[in-house]
């Protein structure tokens, strides 16, 4: 594989393995460890928690001897720099000129124990000065006028504890099996203007205004019409029933029926019905009509159909039967039509017969 710049350098963690005897509790690691975090250890495969042991240095000792196997001890080595990984190290020199009799020097903030002392260019010893402050040097024997002293301090940087933990802790953590539910729906508020791209489907549906789906997917639409004046706007959806009646357009009168059924489905203003009755006797006078209609028709556009099917009425001759609903009514008329044409005559209530229709005709509103 090709490189932009020199090729990535991959190293494992350091990693000591031990020999337990059953009996034996402490261990010499390779490197001292910054604390139990910083590494991992493992007997015969299973994970050991830190405060089954302890480090010191670079002993390592057991609570409990671990049992007798070979090389059945391993510990992974966190606090380190993994092998092949170079240590950062800073390093601040600073030079003085002593005054006669001068044994205490002021020097840059340090790490007891990470700095170093030369006298003239020859290196102290620890016990020729001390370094317990982080800031002054203190020399064991005085210097005379005009020696050179030099102090020289490391801050080292290491990787401690490199694998994260929970939530950035430092602590042991127990690993369980997450649990998975199914998630719920319920319904939700709306506000503003929401724009859906592409089909959402769920169990509940969704819900128009104050409607809230029943059962099923689907759109709700509230029980009573929610009008807009936006033309682009489809504010109603019903599906329902309703009783028609013959009417007589002068008198209106009643009829004995077997059959009086009508359904009807409104999309927006636009209303289907789908309508049979069988009557035997009727009492009404004049033209032929009905009444009923789920819905007040518009004052402007009057729809009609043709009979799907009848049986036992007075039919003109070479006619057939239609229907027109009246203008803002609930209301409409049957009419025969020539069949080659011509003016459309009204025909007289008959005393028994079966109509079929459907009519799609446009509401008020």
């Amino acid at each position: 594989m090709s490189y932009i710049g020199n090729a990535p350098i991959s190293a494992a963690f350091l990693t000591d393995t031990f020999s337990g005897t059953g009996s034996q509790t402490a261990y010499t690691m390779t490197v001292a460890p910054a604390n139990t975090s910083s590494i991992i250890v493992a007997i015969t495969g299973v994970l050991q928690d830190p405060s089954t042991y302890s480090v010191s240095g670079t002993t390592l000792t057991f609570s409990a001897a671990p049992p007798s196997g070979t090389s059945n001890i391993s510990v992974r080595y966190l606090g380190i720099p993994a092998s092949g990984v170079t240590t950062t190290a800073y390093r601040t020199v600073t030079d003085f000129t002593a005054t006669a009799g001068q044994t205490s020097f002021s020097v840059p903030s340090y790490t007891v124990g990470y700095i170093d002392v030369y006298r003239n260019g020859v290196r102290l010893v620890s016990t020729d000065f001390t370094a317990t402050t982080g800031t002054t040097v203190v020399l064991a024997n005085a210097c005379t006028s005009g020696d050179s002293v030099v102090t020289e301090s490391f801050l080292v940087s290491s990787v401690l504890n490199a694998i994260q933990q929970y939530n950035g802790s430092s602590t042991n953590q127990t690993l369980t099996t997450p649990t998975l539910t199914t998630p719920t729906m319920s319904a939700a508020t709306l506000t503003g203007t929401s724009t859906f791209a592409g089909g959402v489907a769920n169990a509940y549906g969704f819900g128009v205004g104050t409607a809230v789906p029943s059962s099923g997917a689907g759109i709700a639409f509230p029980a009573t019409q929610s009008a807009s004046s936006d033309a682009n706007t489809l504010d109603d959806y019903e599906e329902g029933t309703f009783t028609p009646t013959i009417i007589g357009k002068t008198t209106a009168g009643t009829g004995t029926y077997s059959n009086q059924t009508g359904s009807y489905i409104k999309v927006g203003q636009i209303v289907s019905i789908y309508v049979r009755m069988d009557w035997s006797a009727h009492t009404g006078t004049g033209n032929m009509g009905f009444a009923g209609l789920p819905f007040t028709t518009s004052a402007t556009y009057a729809n009609g159909a043709a009979v799907n099917g009848m049986a036992g009425m007075t039919v003109p001759a070479s006619s057939y039967v239609a229907a027109n609903v009246d203008a803002s009514s609930t209301t409409g008329t049957f009419l025969a039509i020539p069949v080659g044409g011509g003016s459309d005559t009204l025909f007289a209530i008959d005393v028994s017969a079966i109509l079929l229709f459907t009519i799609t005709y446009r509401a008020s509103a």
